[in-house]
């Protein structure tokens, strides 16, 4: 697997040390704990499905109408409003989380294999062309997780940023992730587009996953971005194990095990990010990616948790940053600081 070293170095700390780690626990535990109040707050806000504003027309000599910038309701207030992941405004935060990226180990290799569609039509890498982004909210969640992600795509120049929300109700990540062939398949054809990127948190990286590297869903994904997503099963929350979505999570699940079988040419470049100090992903490496046949890097963030992980400015500009690269690739080992 190749390791993208594109991702800056966020925080000057060079890790975690055991003299400050307690002090780092309780800052990235309280954060949570506020970010959850607020997330309570909106999230009636995120229940109902996006409104799909229809793209512009094209003027006779190419090219769309001024000002006319498609978005999903809501995004315009956003795209004026002060960046919440403005760089800068991270750089100034003294509980800014490092980011690093980390090399996968190489994981046992399953068997069997699946059958791909003919290559799609590289997308032109200018930022006007900017393929659109889709985010996945995770389990028993909803849009609303990303506004402020959303909100810094918007001021950074990206124009098409949809969010899909699924019912929790839904048991199975193999429906969710046919639902998200369908909803991707329609922003193709709507947005004239042939490719696509994905950001999806926890829950909404598996099913995004399971897309991409089971259902096909590489023809039409560049870049599949994940946050604290358990890609090889997680041990947390037993109690809540009576959910079947739950269970597929698990690790040594079945569909665990089918994440782990070939994926030969797979075409999806993967940015997965992990914090060691996510509650939610146990063990915390449970959230990196570890596949031999996938393009991969595992970003490491330092003192923030599970919920923070889709809201904090330093993680949202080290998105941004995994969105825009063009793949170029440098093998490192073991943990690294990339300046």
């Amino acid at each position: 697997m190749k390791v993208l070293s594109f991702l800056p170095l966020l925080l000057r700390s060079p890790g975690l040390r055991p003299a400050w780690l307690s002090s780092t626990l309780i800052r990235a535990t309280a954060l949570e704990l506020l970010i959850l109040a607020g997330h309570v707050l909106i999230y009636p806000s995120g229940l109902t499905p996006e409104r799909r504003t229809p793209l512009p027309a094209p003027l006779p000599g190419g090219g769309a109408e001024p000002d006319a910038a498609p978005r999903a309701d809501g995004d315009d207030d956003g795209a004026r409003a002060a960046d919440p992941a403005d760089p800068a405004a991270a750089e100034a935060d003294p509980a800014t989380p490092a980011v690093t990226p980390t090399t996968p180990a190489t994981a046992a290799q399953g068997s069997g294999g699946i059958t791909r569609p003919a290559e799609a039509t590289p997308l032109p890498a200018t930022a006007d062309d900017r393929p659109p982004v889709v985010l996945m909210h995770g389990f028993i969640d909803n849009r609303s997780v990303f506004v402020l992600l959303r909100r810094s795509l918007a001021r950074h120049g990206w124009r098409h940023v949809e969010s899909l929300n699924y019912s929790p109700l839904t048991c199975d990540i193999r429906t969710a992730a046919e639902l998200l062939d369908r909803h991707v398949e329609e922003i193709c054809a709507r947005t004239g587009s042939r490719r696509i990127d994905i950001v999806g948190h926890s829950l909404g990286g598996l099913i995004a996953r399971y897309y991409v590297q089971r259902l096909g869903g590489d023809r039409r994904v560049r870049t599949l971005v994940t946050l604290g997503t358990p890609h090889g099963g997680t041990a947390a929350a037993p109690l809540a194990g009576a959910h079947p979505i739950v269970r597929q999570m698990r690790g040594g699940s079945d569909l665990i095990r089918e994440l782990r079988r070939p994926a030969p040419g797979c075409r999806t470049r993967f940015v997965s990010f992990w914090s060691e100090l996510d509650r939610v992903m146990l063990p915390v490496e449970t959230a990196c990616i570890d596949h031999p046949d996938l393009d991969a890097v595992n970003v490491r963030v330092t003192g923030i948790g599970h919920l923070a992980l889709p809201v904090h400015p330093a993680v949202a500009s080290a998105i941004r940053q995994a969105l825009e690269s063009d793949g170029a690739a440098t093998r490192i080992e073991g943990a690294a600081s990339v300046a």
